[in-house]
């Protein structure tokens, strides 16, 4: 199978089972636009098993393909492959996360494309060990503020065997001053998740940063605690403000 013939198989099942109602609907979620087919969440399961168990479908040929699906910028041309990346968890390398580190630049355009890749591939490298935790150093400082924001989207998948949240905390720092709000939820989001399992170390963390990091990042961390325990983290009252 080529690139193409692997993109024709995506496409052809995207028309034969789009919805326009559902691109009316999902629209909404998307303030950078959204150019998609409408398939539906199960509909777009399907497509993933049906592609994966090809067995001409490879890694190689995923990320051959790549390029060419972004193209269209629709929306489940570039979602349905990273999807299909899961089946093929245990050959991953370094250069497969440098290839997935290209793709920023041609088309991961949307919050929902990163959560992908930040939910369900690219924790696979840390937790398979392809790759340490600095690989993703560079994407800290992306030029690509969806690229940022899969950092800590991709580290909440191993809070739950992390030796030290410090640790955690400390090589995403830089995140707390970001001045996008993609990556101020993509935190927040984190954060969240972290203050579930280790409380203390979190909010010793979240009281470093309350006075400076933006505030959107304080709201979605804080969303599960009490109101009291919201309070603490509240900026100080300048006086004369």
């Amino acid at each position: 199978m080529t690139p193409q013939q692997f993109r024709n198989e995506i496409v052809l099942y995207c028309q034969q089972h789009g919805c326009e109602e559902n691109v009316i609907k999902y629209a909404r979620f998307f303030k950078e636009g959204y150019k998609g087919y409408g398939l539906s969440t199960p509909q777009a399961k399907e497509l993933v098993k049906i592609m994966s168990k090809n067995k001409e479908v490879t890694l190689p040929l995923v990320l051959d393909a790549m390029p060419l699906l972004m193209q269209s910028g629709m929306y489940e041309e570039v979602s349905v492959p990273i999807m299909v990346m899961d089946a093929f968890a245990k050959q991953f390398s370094p250069a497969t996360l440098q290839a997935i580190s290209s793709w920023f630049d041609k088309g991961i355009y949307n919050w929902a494309h990163a959560d992908i890749l930040g939910m369900m591939v690219l924790p696979k490298f840390l937790i398979k060990g392809h790759v340490a935790m600095e690989a993703f150093a560079p994407w800290i400082v992306s030029p690509h503020k969806f690229q940022r924001r899969c950092v800590p989207v991709t580290l909440i998948k191993i809070l739950k065997t992390a030796p030290s949240y410090p640790a955690l905390f400390a090589f995403l720092e830089p995140l707390m001053l970001d001045p996008e709000r993609e990556v101020h939820q993509g935190m927040g989001w984190f954060l969240r998740e972290a203050w579930k399992r280790q409380p203390l170390e979190t909010e010793a963390f979240l009281l470093k940063w309350k006075e400076s990091t933006p505030r959107l990042i304080i709201q979605y961390a804080c969303e599960k605690m009490s109101a009291d325990e919201k309070s603490r983290f509240k900026r100080t009252v300048k006086k004369g403000s």
